[in-house]
C-alpha cells in the first residue's frame, strides 16, 4: 500500500530469546588466516554458541576468549561450534589476533558484525555505543534457542559454565521427561517431574 511503511521483523516482534527459531544471517568471519563466509544455516544439526563481546583491544575480552579458546576442544567435543561476535570488521579481527598474545590463540570463527544486524535480532546492540553487550546464545540442532544470558559490560563470564549448560541442554533434549536440577554435571542424578515430587525436594 502507498505510505505503509515497512519494518525490519525484529523490530516489529523484538530480539530473538529462549524457544525461538533463529533466522538465517549471513556474516563473514576471521578464522586461521582467513575471511570467511559463513551462515547460520551452515551449523544447522549441531550445536552452536553465538559469544557476543563489545569490541576488540579491550580488557576483559581478551580473558573471555581466551578462556574459550582453552575450552574449544571441550565444546567441539560436545559436537558444538563456538562463534564470537563483536562489532568490529574482520580486519580488525585479525589485527588483534596477529598482536595479542591471548587472542593469537583462538581458533574458531571471529565472527564480524559492522552493520549490527546480529547485535540486534539478539537485543545485544548498545546504539548510542555501536557495540555490543556480554551476550551467551546457545542454539539447538534444529537452530532452536535454548540459553539466553546477557551482562553488563563490566562483567565477565564464565566458560566452564557455559560448557556445563550445554552438557544440560543436550541431556534434556536426548532423555525427554529429564531435568537437570542446580548445579547438575554430566554424571549427576536428574528429575523427572511428577506430583510425586510436590514438596519433597
Amino acid at each position: 500500500m502507498e505510505g505503509t511503511e515497512t519494518y525490519d521483523e525484529f523490530e516489529l516482534f523484538g530480539p530473538l530469546s529462549v524457544g525461538d527459531t533463529v533466522p538465517n544471517f549471513d556474516f563473514q568471519a576471521f578464522q586461521n588466516e582467513e575471511i570467511q563466509k559463513m551462515s547460520i544455516d551452515d551449523f544447522r544439526g549441531k550445536w552452536l554458541v553465538l559469544f557476543f563481546y563489545p569490541a576488540d583491544f579491550t580488557f576483559v575480552c581478551p580473558t573471555e576468549l581466551e578462556d574459550l579458546a582453552k575450552l574449544y576442544d571441550a565444546f567441539k567435543k560436545e559436537d558444538a561450534e563456538v562463534i564470537s561476535v563483536s562489532t568490529d570488521t574482520v580486519y580488525v579481527h585479525k589485527a588483534w589476533h596477529d598482536t595479542s598474545e591471548a587472542i593469537g590463540t583462538i581458533t574458531y570463527p571471529m565472527a564480524a558484525d559492522p552493520t549490527h544486524e546480529l547485535s540486534h535480532a539478539f537485543g545485544v546492540h548498545v546504539a548510542d555505543e555501536g557495540v555490543a553487550l556480554r551476550g551467551t546464545f546457545i542454539i539447538d540442532p534444529e537452530g532452536v534457542i535454548r540459553v539466553a544470558e546477557i551482562h553488563d559490560n563490566s562483567i565477565g563470564r564464565n566458560i566452564h559454565e557455559t560448557l556445563r549448560k550445554i552438557q544440560a541442554a543436550k541431556f534434556v533434549r536426548e532423555h525427554d521427561g529429564k531435568v537437570c536440577p542446580s548445579n547438575w554435571n554430566p554424571g549427576d542424578d536428574t528429575l523427572e517431574p511428577g506430583l510425586d515430587l510436590v514438596g519433597k525436594i
